[in-house]
């Protein structure tokens, strides 16, 4: 629960527990209730100038302090005994960090318990508890930028303005795939902030201005220090890494350009300590820019929907498919009656681009699907068998429905042994639960090549290539011929817990 000491040693949610950091934005000069987003404009000389080797701050923050607000929840705390004591929750399947290799550094403020630490059904039960984040207007009627952990399962919300009043706000409407919402106080002639148009550069000063542990208007500085980040918590991850020191509290709160434009909203950082430690992660404001209006307008994100099961292009997958480079987005599966299966997507296929524009990866092409719009057209150049095509999917609409996974019961031993991978086989008619087709994984020497491409016991080899195996011997055949055929590496068709997915094996140790 965000505002509770003793919280755990994580990458985390910026939810203040006791107090909130309100953090600062570009004042508007427009009344406009459209989102605004500054024009783009060349480089210019710097706006600020050095002082003893250094830039100057000062007129900057004075400029930008009225927009900034402290966004004050109430919530239900979960009657757990040790949900608040710091202890790291248990991973249910619900934790967007649980498969990140530092997942322990990479948790929102009371994981588990909901987004701002509650378990996010608000019932009657257990203490009463305020919890305080950031937030910024983004026009003069009152429409403010935050994060959906800081309001999810508020009972109530308000918003302390930089001259102190306190006003009552509502949720408009939240978006949990990128962790924004947008909320309102009623009023008019607000100070608001400007988006910047474009991404900051690596290495360009930037301000996090905010409300940390409850100090208040609190303004720190640093720079970009990546760009692209993936930290594990969602499809859509495309984080902006700076090293200007936030904490809890920060939640919500901008982060700005020399310019006084809002590069970022912070959201997460990585913690070893509980606090910061140079590493913190903003929403780009590109992504803000698409999603705020929506917000605004229905109160919820429409996304479209492809219907695949994806996974990235590696330098073994590339070779064995014969590909000029890892690049793309590879299909491990189309779901059944999905957009992306009736248009004739294919397991393996490469998607390289979508309308022209290039898929460096599957995460590109996540986020590039998921900001068109359900019912649009998307033109996908897909490579097949060493061939190009276009083939035009007409998208679908994104359900947040979980799909339900079925796991493999096996006993852990027996069967055929597969050379240095250090696999023992079956055939999946032979093991409960592994199917009617391929060759189940038995057992696993975590000394073996096998181990180090992630095979695990139960998954289930249904190709390799593009030969259907059904048990060892179809399987060891299958990998002779790859490697008659001049390949190092084999494509191995993988199912695990009902999902597919492609596994580059060297032939060498078949």
């Amino acid at each position: 629960m965000p505002g509770i000491s003793n919280q755990p040693k994580t990458t985390r949610r910026l939810l203040a527990g006791v107090s909130a950091f309100a953090l600062a934005a570009v004042l508007g000069a427009s009344a406009s209730n459209t989102w605004p987003v500054a024009p783009a404009r060349a480089s210019t000389a710097a706006e600020i100038a050095p002082v003893q080797g250094g830039p100057d701050f000062a007129d900057l923050v004075a400029r930008v302090r009225p927009a900034v607000v402290s966004v004050r929840v109430k919530i239900r705390q979960h009657a757990d005994p040790t949900a608040f004591r710091g202890q790291s929750p248990k991973d249910d399947g619900n934790n967007p960090f649980q498969d990140n290799p530092f997942n322990k550094f990479f948790k929102r403020f009371g994981q588990g318990q909901g987004d701002n630490g509650t378990q996010g059904n608000n019932s009657d039960s257990g203490p009463l508890a305020h919890a305080e984040g950031s937030g910024f207007f983004v026009s003069s009627e009152g429409y403010i930028v935050t994060n959906n952990h800081v309001v999810n399962g508020a009972m109530n919300v308000q918003v302390i303005l930089d001259s102190g009043k306190t006003l009552p706000a509502k949720i408009i409407g939240t978006d949990p795939k990128t962790d924004l919402a947008v909320i309102k106080v009623d009023g008019a002639n607000f100070p608001f902030v400007h988006l910047a148009s474009s991404e900051p550069r690596v290495g360009e000063w930037v301000l996090a201005m905010g409300n940390p542990f409850g100090l208040g208007g609190t303004v720190t500085a640093g720079i970009v220090s990546a760009e692209g980040r993936d930290i594990g918590s969602g499809p859509y991850d495309n984080y902006i890494q700076i090293d200007a020191p936030v904490n809890k509290g920060n939640s919500g709160g901008p982060t700005f350009n020399l310019k006084g434009e809002v590069i970022g909203v912070n959201t997460a950082i990585f913690s070893p300590s509980g606090g910061s430690v140079g590493v913190a992660f903003d929403v780009p404001a590109i992504t803000v820019a698409s999603i705020i209006p929506q917000l605004e307008a229905n109160g919820k994100i429409d996304r479209a929907w492809l219907g695949v099961q994806i996974q990235p292009v590696t330098a073994d997958i590339a070779d064995s498919m014969g590909l000029p480079s890892a690049k793309g987005a590879l299909i491990a599966e189309p779901q059944d009656g999905s957009p992306g299966a009736k248009a004739g997507l294919k397991a393996g296929d490469v998607i390289t681009a979508v309308n022209g524009n290039e898929v460096p990866d599957a995460r590109d092409l996540a986020v590039k699907i998921g900001g068109m719009k359900p019912g649009s057209i998307a033109k996908l150049t897909v490579i097949r068998d060493g061939k190009t095509d276009t083939i035009d999917v007409t998208l679908g609409q994104l359900s947040d429905g979980k799909v339900q996974k079925a796991a493999i019961d096996h006993n852990g031993s027996g069967g055929d042994k597969l050379g240095s991978l250090g696999l023992e086989v079956m055939p999946a008619t032979s093991v409960h639960g592994a199917g009617s087709l391929g060759v189940a994984v038995t057992s696993v020497d975590q000394s073996g090549k096998g181990a180090d491409l992630g095979f695990a016991i139960g998954d289930v080899i249904l190709k390799v290539g593009d030969k259907s195996v059904s048990n060892t011997a179809d399987l060891k055949t299958a990998m002779k011929d790859e490697k008659a055929s001049g390949k190092k590496t084999a494509l191995f068709l993988v199912k695990r817990n009902n999902e597919q997915r492609f596994v580059a094996v060297p032939v060498a140790v078949s």
